[in-house]
């Protein structure tokens, strides 16, 4: 089983950026997606959940209303769009699936399969 993450990069204040997390060897249909994200002394956080069924997301008040979690399940491919970046958005994010149940999961230990984490640099 493997969650690759990638789309991190360089991105000026006000830009955008769209992370990919690819699955292989679970379907994610039967899986809850969140993306967390760690910056520099800080806890790893969830930022963004989508349920496997339904398609419900869930989004830290930091980031709502500019980051979009979703996925296509025939790619097998979570993604995470992200717009109006600010400096504040700069950490490693990670992709992370638990199995669906129907619950929203927000803890880190609770997520069995974790992304490799890509770095998002916002600069003025």
């Amino acid at each position: 089983v493997q969650l690759q993450a990638s789309g991190g990069g360089l991105v000026q204040i006000g830009g955008s950026l769209r992370l990919s997390c690819a699955a292989s060897g679970l379907h994610l249909a039967n899986y809850a997606i969140a993306w967390f994200r760690q910056a520099p002394g800080k806890e790893r956080a969830v930022i963004a959940h989508i349920f496997n069924i339904g398609g419900s997301t869930y989004y830290k008040d930091s980031v709502r209303g500019r980051f979009t979690i979703s996925k296509d399940d025939v790619e097998n491919t979570v993604y995470l769009q992200m717009t109006g970046l600010k400096p504040e958005d700069t950490a490693v994010y990670y992709c992370a699936a638990v199995v669906g149940d129907g619950l929203l999961h927000l803890n880190a230990d609770e997520f069995h399969y974790w992304g490799q984490g890509t770095l998002v640099t916002v600069s003025s």
